[in-house]
């Protein structure tokens, strides 16, 4: 069965970014390509348990395995070697995707407290999104008996947007609550 989202994006928000923007194709339209969720762990270099409870963490909320990602080089300073695993990271691409988005838009974003809205600064001038989420609890996959620690991560909407403004107006049209309602 075809995800919620990813319909609404063929039957209304393609046809609607289409005219909006003046396209000749319908393959001109930005669509959204993957979801990135990063989360760094610093405290894994004292704690190996973490980078473990992260993945499954993570892996719980998305649906699909998370991987560790490896410190590129060692710093003394930080207790840091290199190759030691110091985050989490996984990619979500086609109806994974869109299932997570739907859920982050309708469940977990408006479980934030004193939510008014993710802000529309996070964009990258190539036609991205960066979302910071300061806590894994606003999901209802994460059990809250479970965490040892509350611990934030990082999420990167990558769409084929050349511009902010297309980038927004996509995110929009797919429900994402902006603070500021107004143009970019």
């Amino acid at each position: 069965m075809q995800p919620r989202l990813k319909k609404k994006y063929f039957e209304e928000v393609r046809p609607q970014l289409k005219e909006k923007f003046g396209y000749k194709s319908i393959m001109q339209v930005p669509r959204l390509e993957k979801i990135c969720l990063n989360r760094g762990v610093g405290d894994a270099t004292s704690d190996k348990k973490l980078i473990d409870v992260s993945i499954e963490e993570l892996s719980l909320i998305v649906g699909q395995k998370a991987v560790p990602t490896l410190a590129k080089k060692a710093i003394s300073n930080f207790k840091l070697r290199e190759k030691q695993p110091i985050g989490v990271k996984v990619t979500l691409r086609g109806d994974r995707m869109y299932e997570f988005l739907d859920r982050l838009v309708n469940i977990a974003l408006p479980r934030v407290r004193d939510f008014q809205g993710v802000s529309d600064k996070g964009f990258d001038g190539r036609g991205n999104y960066t979302l910071g989420i300061r806590e894994q609890i606003i999901f209802p996959e994460v059990s809250l008996d479970k965490i040892k620690k509350i611990m934030g991560m990082d999420i990167t909407f990558v769409t084929s947007a050349e511009t902010d403004k297309e980038c927004y107006e996509l995110l929009k049209a797919m429900g994402m609550p902006f603070r500021n309602q107004a143009n970019n």
